[in-house]
């Protein structure tokens, strides 16, 4: 069975493709943006990855060979198009990427599969000077299934479902298989690790970071820093990411405090 792109409903697709945002590993203080004393529990394996700061680009493959590209928030273009919305360098960077995997035949029965891939490197990008000279490159970081009754659902409720974590991601093994077919280089692995072993406060975990603050992806040039790690379970059923930045401005600001504090005691003190 096939979808005609032209007959489906746009919005629709878009809102049950878009990718959830990815909690941070420690939690977050609602009240000042810094991060707690409450880290993600994982149990057994965890796989960290390098969170290559770029732009998050979809590929979206239909059933019958169909293909789509867009941003985190857009679809940029599809299949067929002549004209293409050119934000961020992502058509330019993806295009051969989808037109590669739908000759595979990716988007199976029923089935809508969705690459999720970072984009980076482009001068288009805050962070470009990390990683070269602005040559763009990108990397499959995840790929989620949707079944395609899920068209005929109000755009109200595929919404419900996406923001109540209802997406399915494909697991360690099933993603390096797709990436392989598809010829395209997965996020850099950068290591296994117990959950048991991973530090539970935020200053040991900022610590710990510092060994994987260099970018492994560089398309030139000496390496430049990359944002962080993101951790997961081997078959994603908990995946966290912890930002260099966020961990920085948490410990600094507690350093702050503290001298304020100490200056505040010793006033106290002394009058």
């Amino acid at each position: 069975m096939s979808i005609d792109l032209r007959a489906i409903n746009l919005r629709k697709l878009n809102s049950l493709t878009k990718y959830p945002s990815i909690p941070t590993h420690h939690a977050l203080d609602p009240k000042n943006g810094g991060l707690l004393e409450e880290p993600t529990v994982y149990e057994g394996t965890v796989i960290g990855t390098e969170k290559v700061d770029g732009t998050n680009g979809r590929i979206i493959l239909l059933p019958g060979g169909d293909w789509l590209i867009g941003s985190r928030e857009d679809l940029l273009t599809a299949s067929g198009d002549v004209v293409h919305n050119p934000a961020l360098g992502i058509v330019d960077a993806l295009r051969a990427v989808a037109e590669r995997a739908a000759t595979l035949g990716a988007g199976g029965f029923g089935e809508i599969l969705v690459l999720y891939v970072e984009v980076y490197g482009s001068k288009q990008l805050p962070a470009w000077k990390q990683y070269g000279s602005g040559q763009p490159a990108y990397r499959l970081f995840d790929v989620a299934a949707v079944p395609d009754y899920m068209l005929s659902w109000e755009i109200e409720r595929i919404a419900s479902w996406r923001q109540g974590g209802g997406q399915e991601f494909a697991s360690e093994w099933v993603l390096a298989d797709l990436a392989k077919q598809c010829g395209v280089e997965l996020t850099p692995r950068l290591f296994e690790i117990d959950g048991r072993d991973i530090p539970s406060s935020v200053e040991d975990m900022r610590g710990f970071l510092e060994a994987y603050k260099a970018t492994s992806v560089a398309t030139s040039g000496e390496p430049g820093l990359n944002e962080g790690v993101v951790l997961r379970a081997p078959d994603r059923s908990v995946i966290s990411k912890a930002r260099f930045q966020d961990y920085d401005r948490t410990l600094k600001r507690r350093k702050s405090a503290s001298k304020s504090r100490q200056a505040a005691q010793q006033s106290g003190e002394a009058s």
